[in-house]
């Protein structure tokens, strides 16, 4: 059975009921699956269906980076707790044929000359595989909390100024402002890196660097892509 019409009651009660003991409409991490769902909806839900509403609140968090989560994005007529149930199950890790289940010893008991340079051969043989299989690249999903020194403080220019910062491997997402209290409101701001390339201390240390504007940088969430 599909979610059915996520604008209804109807719909958002059986999101509701299949969010109890999930995380992502797909497996264990963010997807294009959540993408497709999220998109379906017009509003948030309401209280009445927490984990319908904690779910959208954190796919909303991603902003523009939505269209960098994996996987192939699907009519939203293709999710729902009938396709969790027809998913397949994961093959049996004995049946799967992969360099990683090679056995880089063999099973002889002997170890004399021979055995050793079998042994050298096939590890050579493993690694040289391995070495050129293509890394996929890394990425992060990061959201800043930066605080300004006091409500006098030109949030605009913080903002601009945060935005400003460049590096190779550094997307900048949504943001808004958030109270803090006595008048003071802190910047929250999304960007998504690629892990080989860009250090959270780096990134933490150009937003401080605006000395004129940020107090304190803190890492409000951080999840791998």
């Amino acid at each position: 059975m599909p979610f059915g019409d996520l604008n209804t009651d109807a719909g958002l009660k059986v999101l509701n009921t299949f969010l109890e003991d999930k995380s992502y409409i797909e497996g264990y991490t963010p997807s294009q699956a959540d993408v497709a769902v999220f998109e379906a909806m017009k509003k948030a839900p309401a209280a009445s269906f927490p984990h319908a509403l904690r779910w959208y609140n954190h796919i909303a968090h991603f902003g523009a980076a939505l269209k960098s989560l994996p996987g192939t994005k699907k009519a939203v007529t293709a999710y729902g707790p009938a396709a969790a149930a027809a998913a397949p199950a994961p093959a049996p890790a004995a049946a799967a044929e992969d360099d990683d289940d090679i056995d880089l010893f063999g099973s002889d008991e002997e170890e004399d000359a021979e055995a050793e340079k079998l042994k050298a051969a096939r590890l050579a043989e493993y690694n040289a595989k391995k070495a050129a299989k293509p890394k996929a690249v890394a990425k992060s999903l990061i959201i800043f909390d930066v605080k300004p020194w006091d409500d006098e403080t030109d949030m605009v220019a913080l903002e601009a100024g945060v935005r400003e910062i460049a590096m190779e491997g550094l997307l900048w997402g949504t943001s808004k402002l958030m109270p803090v209290g006595f008048g003071i409101k802190k910047l929250q701001i999304t960007c998504v890196i690629e892990d080989d390339k860009i250090g959270t201390d780096d990134l933490t240390d150009a937003i401080t660097a605006l000395e004129d504007y940020v107090q304190s940088v803190d890492i409000q969430a951080f999840n791998k892509l």
